[in-house]
């Protein structure tokens, strides 16, 4: 039981560190550094990177080991779509079926998530990774009635890919987003659903426009290929000149 614990302690805290970009996009995760900077054994890192691949956050390369996924525009936008195909669909069956237990804690998650995107606003950025918590449980509450846990993880694991982006962009997007929860909040009371669809819309379509307008993705991918390309280059034999010139 412990070990398990232990385990899961481990898969929380490396997912968490590829989310907030810590372990940044592309990385090789080499089991030796990772045995030392987590504590745990190669066989636990293993079973816990394969658990990570499966959730779309790292990469398996064969022979070559693991590495961080990496982040491109192409793949914000799809994993952008995939959040809006999923949580348009939990909100109409949670909107269907919510009590008054929902709505309250609808109304928690809003409160703690204003609090922390006022604080954001008035600029105290420490507060970003509390952001990202508190963002992920107002979205979470807004659909916790939805009445099936597969759609829940599901939906979950998309929405640590997309946050993944946002804190790529390393910055707050600012009132904008905090005025689309007050009214995805609103919404939500008033049981509005086809309206909250369109606001979930415009909030995730602003979102990857924002991300892509830091120019950072893009910074990103540059440095990647070039790290591939010196990479490759190392790695290739080289030739004598008396080879060359034969």
């Amino acid at each position: 039981m412990m070990e398990e614990s232990i385990s899961e302690l481990t898969l929380r805290r490396i997912r968490d560190d590829i989310i907030a970009g810590t372990l940044p996009p592309g990385k090789k995760l080499k089991l030796d550094a990772l045995k030392t900077q987590y504590e745990v054994s190669v066989s636990t890192l293993r079973e816990i990177l394969n658990r990570l691949a499966s959730e779309n956050l790292v990469t398996a390369e064969g022979q070559r080991g693991f590495e961080v996924a990496s982040a491109t525009e192409a793949n914000l936008r799809e994993v952008a779509d995939l959040r809006l195909l999923l949580e348009s669909h939990a909100l109409r069956l949670s909107f269907a079926a919510g009590d008054l237990d929902w709505e309250g804690r609808v109304v928690a998650a809003h409160h703690k998530l204003s609090v922390v995107e006022q604080q954001l606003l008035n600029g105290d950025i420490t507060r970003t990774a509390q952001w990202v918590r508190y963002d992920f449980a107002f979205h979470n509450a807004l659909i916790s009635a939805c009445g099936s846990r597969t759609l829940l993880d599901l939906h979950a694991s998309v929405f640590d890919r997309f946050i993944r982006y946002h804190m790529l962009a390393q910055s707050f997007r600012g009132a904008s987003v905090m005025d689309d929860h007050k009214a995805m909040f609103e919404l939500a009371i008033a049981r509005d659903v086809e309206n909250s669809i369109l606001k979930l819309t415009t909030h995730i379509s602003a979102g990857v426009d924002y991300i892509l307008s830091t120019g950072r993705l893009q910074r990103e991918t540059a440095a990647r290929n070039v790290a591939s390309i010196a990479e490759a280059s190392a790695s290739s034999p080289v030739k004598s000149s008396r080879a060359r010139t034969a």
